[in-house]
């Protein structure tokens, strides 16, 4: 019963909270904001109107700055170069993890005028930052990555010599997170689909992670218990129901709290390097991988060590899966986890290793940099290949 617990900031959920925005920035005593989006969804949904009256309404004025695709080093850069010494005051971020991890990255920096490259972990120059930041409002858009909660940043550089790599320091923990239904219905189906899998893979990992305690099973618990009734229903018939993109949103939510507190497994191991060597994103990723991961623990765990506490766990996260309720057997309730895992990549047609350009020459190298960090199970170098191969 001794663990550490990592801050979580207020958080605004509900139907309606969007209307939060102006009485945060009233006690943020924000004259000058940065608004930061996605390229077009908050426009095509006819909020973006709204955020910028609500901003306005605060007695505040707003430049707004676009993140299109995943964040670099480069963006929040020519940003904090931009407006250092400009006098801006905070920070809202309105889109996926992409421009939420933007978000928090240009916060951090803007105060000190410096490249974020100096702090940048396992790239940069390994200075330590100072936790000075501009107070940063997280407003996601999308199901995913649970940034709205962490304390870190990730910024990417794709390339042979590519990276994803955090900016990371508790104080960038978001100022305050609004959740709101209105704002969550415009993903499409591929996205929904992606960012549901990362979430889930989110919720999963923490859960069967050596590290976890009662307080981080709880949450993630709770997650698992409002997005797995609804991701399937979320790229489908229920994707116009806020209702169940709310529930999705709080299982990321929920996600990300329990990474921050309990680790990641081999999934997010794999992800990293993937991630920087090819352009595929991060949910995509884990929704690829998540069904063969899970297999080949399952298959470990049989082999190796069939009394381990991950197997009740799995067996439990199978008895919440579709029609699973009734399975007494851990080994049937596991067997089940892992087959619905299958037919989600199925049914969810997410993209295969192939489509982003990795070939089996590639493999070997992924698995070299891969880490099994808080996998339940240590796997193998072979174990890792052959369930990379079942996903070329």
């Amino acid at each position: 019963m001794s663990f550490p617990f990592a801050r979580v900031p207020p958080i605004h959920c509900g139907m309606g909270t969007l209307q939060q925005i102006t009485p945060w920035l009233r006690s943020s005593n924000a004259e000058s904001v940065l608004l930061v989006t996605g390229r077009a969804s908050l426009q095509a949904m006819g909020q973006l109107c709204v955020v910028e009256g609500l901003i306005d309404a605060a007695g505040a004025r707003h430049s707004h700055l676009i993140c299109a695709g995943e964040p670099s080093a480069e963006l929040v850069d020519r940003t904090t170069r931009q407006w250092f010494g400009q006098g801006l005051d905070a920070v809202i971020g309105i889109g996926g993890g992409s421009v939420i991890d933007c978000g928090k990255a240009i916060a951090a920096m803007i105060p000190h005028g410096n490249s974020v490259l100096d702090h940048l972990e396992g790239v940069g120059r390994g200075l330590a930052h100072s936790g000075i930041t501009l107070p940063f409002l997280a407003i996601p858009t999308t199901s995913g990555t649970g940034g709205e909660v962490s304390k870190n940043a990730v910024l990417s550089h794709v390339g042979p010599e590519g990276y994803k790599k955090s900016l990371r320091h508790e104080n960038f923990v978001p100022s305050a997170v609004i959740l709101d239904g209105s704002l969550l219905t415009g993903a499409a189906a591929d996205i929904t689909a992606a960012c549901g899998m990362d979430a889930f893979t989110q919720l999963l990992e923490p859960f069967l992670s050596p590290t976890a305690s009662p307080l981080s099973d709880a949450i993630v618990w709770s997650g698992l218990q409002h997005l797995v009734p609804n991701l399937r229903s979320a790229c489908g018939e229920g994707s116009a129901d806020p209702q169940v993109r709310l529930n999705m949103a709080y299982g990321a939510l929920c996600s990300g709290i329990g990474l921050a507190n309990a680790g990641l497994g081999l999934v997010h191991g794999l992800a990293g390097p993937i991630g920087g060597w090819f352009p595929m994103p991060h949910g995509v990723i884990c929704g690829t991988l998540m069904a063969a991961v899970q297999q080949q623990n399952w298959s470990a765990l049989k082999q190796r060590d069939p009394h381990h506490p991950a197997i009740e766990r799995m067996a439990r996260v199978g008895r919440l899966m579709p029609g699973g309720s009734n399975l007494s057997e851990n080994a049937a309730a596991v067997d089940h986890f892992t087959d619905c895992l299958l037919r989600w990549v199925e049914e969810l047609q997410l993209p295969r290793l192939s489509d982003y350009g990795i070939t089996a020459a590639d493999l070997d190298r992924i698995v070299e940099a891969a880490s099994n960090r808080n996998n339940p199970i240590a796997l193998s170098p072979s174990e890792i290949k052959a369930l990379l191969q079942t996903r070329l």
